[in-house]
Formats: C-alpha cells, sequence, structure tokens
C-alpha cells in the first residue's frame, strides 16, 4: 500500500451496524475534514481524469458530488451531476436500474454531454456497481464516451467490478482503495 493510500484509509471510519444491523459503513466524513488527506483524494482522481483524457467529470449522488466538483476544479475540467430522478429542472436524459429490491432512475440534463466528450464517472464507494453502470448506459445515451470510472474506494466482495466489466467496454477503472 502506498502512503498516499495508507493516509485516505486511516483517514475512513468504519460504522458498525449501520444502516441496518451486520452492515459496517464505511464513513469518509473524517478524510474530507481533513485538508491534507481530502488534497491528495482529489489530486489523484484529478491525475487519473487527466491521463485518460476527460474533458467532463460526471460526479453521482451524493458523495460522488462532493468529489467530482473539486476533481474538476483541480484538472481544469467541467463538473456535471448525475442525480436521482426529478431532481433536475428543464429536460433530461434518465436512465433506470435495477437494485436488490427494486429499481430506480437517474438523470443528467440533456444538453451538459454531447458527441466529444470525454467523461470520467466519480463517486465514493463502488459496490454492487449498479448506479455506476446506469451512469455509463447515460453518459452514451448522451453522445458522449466515457473515458473511464474513478472509485476511492472498491467493495470487493461485492464484486461491482466483474458487474460493470462489459459496461466499461475498455475504459479504466480505478479504484484508490479495495476492500
Amino acid at each position: 500500500m502506498t502512503p498516499a493510500q495508507e493516509l485516505l484509509l486511516s483517514r475512513i471510519r468504519d460504522v458498525p451496524d449501520y444502516p441496518v444491523p451486520g452492515v459496517t459503513f464505511k464513513d469518509i466524513t473524517p478524510l474530507l475534514a481533513d485538508p491534507v488527506a481530502f488534497t491528495a483524494l482529489t489530486d489523484a482522481l484529478a491525475d487519473f481524469s487527466v491521463r485518460h483524457g476527460a474533458t467532463k467529470i460526471v460526479g453521482l449522488e451524493a458523495r460522488g458530488f462532493i468529489l467530482g466538483a473539486p476533481v474538476a476544479l483541480r484538472a481544469g475540467l467541467g463538473f456535471i451531476p448525475v442525480r436521482k430522478a426529478g431532481k433536475l429542472p428543464g429536460a433530461t436524459l434518465r436512465q433506470s436500474y435495477d437494485l436488490e429490491y427494486g429499481s430506480a432512475e437517474i438523470e443528467v440534463h440533456a444538453e451538459d454531454l454531447a458527441a466529444g466528450d470525454r467523461v470520467v464517472v466519480i463517486d465514493d464507494v463502488l459496490a454492487t456497481g449498479g448506479t455506476a453502470e446506469a451512469s455509463l448506459d447515460l453518459i452514451r445515451r448522451s453522445g458522449a464516451e466515457v473515458a473511464g470510472v474513478a472509485v476511492l474506494m472498491e467493495l470487493g466482495f461485492l464484486e461491482g467490478r466483474r458487474k460493470l466489466a462489459q459496461a466499461l467496454d475498455g475504459a479504466p477503472l480505478e479504484a484508490l482503495i479495495t476492500i
């Protein structure tokens, strides 16, 4: 593990039995509160985005907004929020996806992404991969290209990477920490 990874991991707090008994929630708020750790995270995600030729950053609601906006600023790129359905005014593109018990929808402003854009998706955690996969579908439907996906941490035991493999279609996936 690199010193940067050790720093990031040391600032992630485990919260047992949240949101339900038996689940250990990975709380990133201590990392966000530490300017050295937050800067290291922002720099690493911005470097990934620049290396892969991104022109826009998509942040997935809600913690992807917190991480994606400073990454876009650091990399000199535009930031596009992908929201839960019904949260954006005006014309949107909407994508539905399956959850463990039901389904959900995400959307983006129709005019925010276009042909020629190379988009990196930023989020805090890759778990089962459902939201990330839906965002890749949404990006491609807009005419833009997926440049990659970058997350702070991947919960490897949930096999989100395997689920995303086909949707990535060769685009890179980088997790700074795998648990």
